[in-house]
């Protein structure tokens, strides 16, 4: 990590890494660069697996979502699964709408059609659809984290980006280590970016961050990142270990979301949409003093 000076109080680091998860709580995709959206990265959870009801399903209900693997091409992505055919979606193809519920919100959406609803009924041994995000449907992240201003989102849980560090992510695996658990990968905690460079936690108190693109974009980290039991997943093998949550809760209970086990940060576009993000951009930000 690189501190200026402290008159100033910046830090200076680039993005490490980039993904997306383009259906909600499967594989994610690592990327060399994506578009920014006012909603997160461009076809970031644009797809969501629900039940008959018309409610989301993840990995904490089903860890065999894990397997399941995306692939991003020019006009369709490529769902791939063990035992599975691989399933075809058009990236500009939906059939009739529908409505779902995200945690505790109803949304618009479209359904994939009866072959995509098969396909992970089949895989997941339920009954199942897949949707896509409704454009025109306008859902906001809670304005208590966002200092009311209206922030975008699809079917991610509550907000655009998720921003982890690798020092984060080392000091984990350190404590891993010393209770001779192997190390985990990042994949496990489902980030957007991952900025190098920064020591442990110190994602959780940068102000704006500032990414050096064809045109400044700005993002605001708002609300630290409350951990549900997905990090106890291995995502290679969909099977379920308590011992990333355990070292976690030995040092990362979070007062400030009533004592819940955080790591990452939760953030907001603030402008920059239609901005390319690349990994090795240069990214500065302040520090948060509270």
């Amino acid at each position: 990590m690189t501190r200026m000076s402290s008159a100033t109080s910046d830090v200076t680091t680039h993005i490490a890494r980039l993904f997306v998860y383009p259906v909600k709580s499967c594989a994610g995709v690592e990327l060399q660069e994506a578009v920014l959206t006012e909603t997160g990265l461009d076809l970031d959870r644009a797809w969501m697996v629900v039940d008959a009801d018309g409610v989301f399903v993840s990995q904490r209900e089903m860890p065999r979502m894990a397997l399941v693997r995306v692939q991003l091409k020019h006009y369709e992505v490529v769902l791939r699964a063990p035992g599975m055919l691989a399933l075809h979606l058009a990236i500009d193809a939906v059939e009739q709408p529908a409505k779902v519920r995200v945690w505790r919100d109803e949304v618009s959406a479209y359904d994939m059609g009866n072959v995509a609803a098969q396909w992970f009924s089949d895989f997941l041994h339920a009954k199942l659809r897949l949707v896509r995000f409704d454009p025109e449907q306008r859902r906001l992240s809670s304005p208590r984290w966002t200092g009311g201003a209206e922030a975008g989102i699809q079917f991610s849980d509550g907000f655009a980006l998720l921003v982890v560090s690798e020092g984060s992510l080392d000091e984990l695996n350190r404590r891993l280590a010393a209770a001779r658990h192997e190390p985990v990968g990042i994949e496990r905690f489902r980030p957007n970016l991952l900025l190098a460079g920064l020591e442990a936690q110190d994602e959780d108190r940068l102000d704006v961050v500032r990414i050096e693109a064809a045109q400044e974009v700005q993002l605001r980290p708002v609300k630290p990142c409350p951990r549900c039991p997905i990090p106890n997943i291995d995502p290679a093998t969909a099977q379920i270990a308590p011992h990333v949550l355990d070292a976690l809760q030995a040092y990362r209970s979070n007062p400030i979301v009533h004592g819940a086990v955080t790591f990452g940060m939760n953030a907001i576009v603030l402008q920059g949409f239609d901005q390319t993000l690349c990994v090795g951009q240069r990214v500065t930000a302040g520090w948060r003093f509270e």
